[in-house]
C-alpha cells in the first residue's frame, strides 16, 4: 500500500523553541537591526563586512541549538508517511532532528555561494565567511540565503509538493510572510490540513487551528497520525 504524503510548513516558532530568535517578532532581529542593512542587494554591496559579520553570527548561533520536541516529531512521521518538509527558516534544526527531505525556501546558513549568477554552493557547516573568501569562479563568496528583493528559487517545487499532499501541517509561522504564506492555498481540497502557531493572521479555509507551543501540540498530532497509519 503506498504510502499517504505529508507536507509541512514550517516557521520561525519552531525554531524560537530551540533558543533561536525570530526575525518579525516584537522583539525579533528586525527589531533591533535594518534588514535594508543586513538582508538586501543593497546592503551587501554598501557593507558585505557587517553582512558577513551578523549572519557569521546567525550561523554560530544555530549550530549550538539543538532540535526539540517538535523537529524530532515531524521526523518521526517518516516512519509511516512519504515526509516533505517545506521551511522557512535557514538553520538545519529539522535535518538535524532526523528529517530526510527538506526544501530550504528562504536559503541556508550552513553554505555560502559566489555571487555571480551561477550560484555555485559551498558546505559551511558552522564556518564563518570572511571578505576575501572566494567562491571556485573567483567571485566573494556570501550567505546562501534569500534576501529581501531577490527570487524564492524553490517556491515552485514547494508548491507542487503542497499540491500532492494528503496531509499538510503548518506549524510556527503566522503566515505574514509571502510568497511562503501563499503555499497554504495549494493544499488539495481532499487533505487534511492542521495549523499549529500560538496567533496566525487569518485562518485558511478548511484548516484545523492548533493554539499552542510546537513542541507540546506537535508530537500529540503526530502520535495522532502514526496511530491513523497503522
Amino acid at each position: 500500500m503506498k504510502k499517504q504524503t505529508i507536507v509541512i510548513l514550517s516557521g520561525a516558532g519552531v525554531s524560537a523553541e530551540s533558543g533561536l530568535s525570530t526575525y518579525r517578532d516584537s522583539n525579533g532581529l528586525w527589531k533591533q537591526h535594518a534588514w535594508q542593512d543586513l538582508a538586501s542587494p543593497e546592503g551587501w554591496r554598501k557593507n558585505p563586512q557587517a553582512v558577513l559579520e551578523f549572519y557569521n553570527e546567525r550561523r554560530a548561533l544555530a549550530w549550538q541549538a539543538q532540535p526539540n520536541a517538535a523537529h524530532r516529531a515531524i521526523a518521526a512521521l517518516e516512519q509511516a508517511y512519504d515526509v516533505v518538509v517545506v521551511t522557512q527558516n535557514v538553520d538545519a534544526l529539522h535535518e538535524r532532528g532526523g528529517s530526510t527531505q527538506v526544501i530550504h525556501l528562504h536559503g541556508e546558513l550552513a553554505y555560502a555561494r559566489g555571487t555571480s549568477p551561477a550560484r555555485r554552493r559551498r558546505l559551511l557547516e558552522d564556518r564563518p565567511i570572511a571578505l576575501g573568501d572566494l567562491c571556485e569562479d573567483g567571485t566573494q563568496l556570501r550567505p546562501d540565503i534569500v534576501w529581501f528583493g531577490e527570487d524564492v528559487p524553490l517556491i515552485a517545487d514547494a508548491a507542487e509538493e503542497v499540491r500532492r499532499a494528503d496531509r499538510i501541517l503548518v506549524v510556527g509561522t503566522s503566515l505574514s510572510v509571502y510568497p511562503a504564506a501563499s503555499l497554504v492555498g495549494y493544499a488539495p481540497r481532499h487533505a487534511v490540513k492542521a495549523l499549529v502557531s500560538l496567533e496566525v493572521e487569518g485562518l485558511p479555509h478548511g484548516y484545523r487551528f492548533l493554539r499552542g507551543k510546537a513542541t507540546e501540540m506537535v508530537p500529540a498530532l503526530v502520535e495522532q497520525w502514526l496511530q491513523e497509519a497503522r
